[in-house]
């Protein structure tokens, strides 16, 4: 389990292994938590037989540095078939990421550049028919309009086992654009 951690003002800045949260905690630099399920580490016992425990919360916002994530989400292939839900937005078949490809809207060979604005999930079956066309000139509609990634969503395609409460907080902030849902 991953816990997502947040600035000050609830940005989300890094998912952190629970060790590290505990070190965030025994510090004292969380100022506060949304997380309505918790994780409890034991510690050692003392004299009188008793254990330390420590409760961690899935979200925890902390003091300290604050790094401006926004406009940082790489293009990469594991990332914009999660964008898309592993539906290739020609055909609308759901593929396992190992016969997905990534596909040009406009063409690299036509100009295209490498933006997630320009790219779409596309079947390998899909991808060889349209080739250096346009969806248009192709004759195959895309099913959604691709947008690029804000920071909580990037967040969202960094993390394969997200926990629904830091879904919740997660998709609160995700793009209007998006033409389907994410399966929690």
């Amino acid at each position: 389990m991953l816990i997502l951690r947040l600035d000050k003002a609830g940005q989300p800045q890094d998912w952190v292994n629970p060790e590290q949260a505990a070190r965030l905690y025994c510090q004292q630099k969380v100022l506060f938590e949304l997380g309505q399920h918790h994780r409890v580490l034991h510690g050692g016992w003392n004299r009188l037989g008793q254990q330390s425990l420590l409760r961690l919360s899935t979200i925890i916002a902390c003091d300290g540095k604050v790094t401006d994530m926004s406009g940082k989400v790489a293009l990469t292939n594991r990332y914009l078939f999660r964008r898309d839900n592993c539906l290739c937005l020609y055909c609308g078949q759901k593929f396992s990421p190992s016969v997905l490809t990534k596909d040009h809207i406009v063409p690299r060979s036509r100009g295209g550049q490498d933006r997630w604005t320009n790219v779409a999930t596309a079947c390998q079956r899909c991808n060889h028919f349209k080739g250096a066309r346009t969806p248009e000139e192709a004759n195959m509609p895309l099913l959604a309009v691709p947008f690029r990634p804000n920071v909580y969503e990037r967040f969202y395609l960094m993390n394969r086992r997200i926990l629904a409460d830091q879904m919740r907080f997660l998709s609160s902030h995700f793009s209007q654009r998006r033409d389907w849902e994410i399966a929690v």
